[in-house]
């Protein structure tokens, strides 16, 4: 749920005020571990001074590159640029899901994001420039720190830790994410200022 009501946009969120721009292709790693209390995701911290998002807490991710093979390779280059955790070649990297940045938002994003198994004993480090931060934590805990105000995440990443929370074990994560059909998924602001929503496709008012 969001700290600020589970149906808001974040304020790290800038909206457009005009037309809509172009989605740019990126992907996200989301990396867990098996943990005697419940598998932890790897959370960053982006760099409060960045102008995109600062101070978010979200997974390890960023814009494709020409020189990048597929959408699975940005999210393995991503995750060793700004967390420091290096997945070998023969590590899996399971598409999760496909999230499109609403049109209503001024920066946008067609973000593959891609489910993996942390290597053996590997702890990360945040970059220093792109990420200043870096926590494991059980979605669940993650998500209790952002309802009181320890962490800003953005609508994205509470909707896949909502989902992580379900999970018992990263074998059950890769599972999943090998059994599912990815469909893109393109939320809707509604509303002005401090009124506007977030709508979900299937939600009431969706389509109108």
């Amino acid at each position: 749920m969001h700290p600020e009501g589970e149906l808001r946009p974040a304020p790290l969120e800038e909206l457009a005020d005009g037309q809509a721009t172009t989605a740019r292709p990126a992907s996200s790693a989301i990396v867990m571990r098996d943990a005697a209390a419940g598998p932890e995701v790897l959370l960053v911290q982006r760099n409060p001074e960045a102008r995109f998002m600062g101070g978010a807490w979200v997974f390890p991710g960023g814009g494709v590159k020409p020189e990048d093979a597929s959408p699975a390779a940005t999210a393995r280059r991503e995750l060793e640029e700004e967390a420091g955790v290096r997945l070998g070649a023969d590590e899996e990297l399971a598409p999760f899901s496909r999230w499109i940045t609403p049109l209503e938002v001024k920066v946008r994003f067609d973000t593959w994001f891609f489910l993996a198994r942390a290597p053996a004993g590997s702890e990360g480090a945040p970059d220093g420039s792109e990420t200043v931060d870096l926590r494991w934590l059980r979605p669940a805990d993650a998500l209790e720190a952002g309802r009181r105000s320890e962490l800003a995440l953005v609508f994205p990443t509470i909707k896949h830790l909502e989902e992580l929370a379900e999970i018992g074990s990263v074998a059950d994560g890769l599972e999943r994410a090998r059994a599912r059909e990815v469909r893109p998924v393109l939320p809707r602001l509604v509303g002005e200022g401090s009124g506007t929503r977030v709508l979900m496709p299937g939600d009431a008012g969706y389509q109108s």
